[in-house]
């Protein structure tokens, strides 16, 4: 599966700070000092609506953190899959009567084009579940001939006691872990399991659903969580830098998958730091496909709305904070825009090197994108009220506006 094309990332005087960022399993902030290769799994769409504004705030997120660990002069390996057969995905085909292998197939498209226009900077490695399966088989099946798993009509539950370090990474209680199961994908009351909270590795096939060939696991579908510890390990390893998502993906997904890939490899931990970015509500609820309250970016885009604007209404919140989409909101993020692009368009302005600086700073704290802004913003309204001779000015701000935050002006 191929991703979308990159756009250029200028490079900037000097070079920038290491990433300090809250840890989820730590609940603190930690410093990550990678080598000279960073490297993070965000997990992607399942590919039945795409892209909504809740999407755009996760992966806007991560592309930050591509763009300070790009500013230190290292590189990145960025790996993201794409939930190409799920549940939902096959749900929604058959409410439709439409091909769920078509479906996936445009919505990933436009996926694709939304993360164009938004500038996202695109993974090395994008790889769908269905194209992952080969690698996926032979790992549930050493899980299932080490003990770590068991058959269950047919189908394949992970243990979820075989790893000494479950619940490490989400720091839940057993209760709410059952409760938020059951309310994400889960199925701690089915009869038989070992342990209400055990995930499904391999699914028996269902009639009227589509099924691969598992060997000795016999025809079916991945798990959830199975899908993606298969494809970070393959391209990424263990420990790796981050491992990213929406909020709602600590418990089940990242807790699960960080067990199957510690009791596989016997490591621990997975990721270094588990980030998790905030939810995006609409009219006073979580934005979300269930729910259908959603504001998607290509019908933003279909409205003449600038894509810069799109992003620097992501940009006006901590990445970490539950926010509200508003018309205000994005009002604000046009106007912001005018403003910026007023002040860069000037032949000469005032000095900008502090403001590099100021953004990396603020960068670097936990992602602090709108302290980011307001350093920008100070300088903006200097500059359109200054009468200034630096001619390289406009120009700095322009490429460190494009290198840090992803916005072209």
């Amino acid at each position: 599966m191929h991703a979308w094309p990159a756009s250029e990332v200028p490079a900037l005087p000097g070079k920038g700070r290491d990433l300090q960022i809250h840890d989820t399993a730590t609940q603190g902030t930690i410093t990550l000092a990678p080598g000279p290769v960073a490297r993070i799994y965000v997990c992607g769409i399942t590919p039945y609506d795409a892209t909504h504004i809740g999407h755009a705030a996760t992966y806007n997120a991560f592309d930050l953190v591509q763009r300070v660990w790009l500013d230190t002069k290292r590189q990145v390996i960025y790996v993201q899959n794409v939930t190409d057969v799920d549940d939902p995905l096959l749900e929604r085909a058959l409410r439709d009567n439409q091909d769920w292998t078509e479906l996936a197939e445009r919505e990933t498209a436009l996926f694709r084009e939304d993360m164009t226009a938004l500038r996202m900077l695109p993974p090395q490695h994008y790889i769908g579940a269905v194209e992952a399966i080969p690698g996926i088989v032979p790992l549930v099946e050493r899980l299932r001939d080490a003990g770590a798993a068991y058959e269950l009509d047919g189908d394949v539950y992970f243990s979820v006691e075989s790893d000494p370090n479950f619940g490490k990474v989400s720091n839940l209680d057993a209760e709410a872990m059952r409760l938020l199961s059951a309310e994400r994908g889960g199925d701690p009351d089915r009869v038989g399991k070992k342990n209400p909270l055990d995930p499904m590795l391999w699914m028996a096939a269902r009639p009227g659903e589509p099924s691969w060939d598992g060997g000795s696991l016999g025809r079916g579908r991945p798990g959830w969580h199975i899908e993606c510890v298969a494809i970070a390990l393959d391209h990424l390893g263990m420990t790796f830098d981050i491992q990213g998502g929406g909020s709602d993906l600590a418990f089940p997904h990242h807790e699960m998958g960080a067990s199957h890939a510690q009791v596989l490899t016997g490591e621990f931990p997975m990721a270094k730091a588990y980030v998790h970015a905030g939810m995006v509500a609409l009219h006073g609820e979580k934005m979300s496909k269930s729910k259908g309250n959603l504001v998607f970016v290509s019908a933003l885009r279909r409205a003449g709305v600038d894509p810069a604007a799109i992003r620097l209404a992501l940009l006006s919140h901590h990445y970490r904070a539950d926010w509200e989409w508003t018309d205000e909101v994005l009002a604000e993020a046009v106007a912001r825009l005018e403003r910026w692009r007023a002040a860069v368009s000037r032949p000469d302005g005032i000095p900008a090197d502090d403001l590099v600086e100021e953004v990396r700073e603020a960068l670097s704290n936990d992602l602090n994108a709108p302290a980011a802004l307001a350093a920008v913003d100070r300088w903006v309204e200097r500059q359109l009220v200054t009468d200034g001779d630096d001619e390289s000015a406009p120009g700095l701000v322009s490429r460190t506006v494009d290198a840090l935050l992803g916005v072209a002006l």
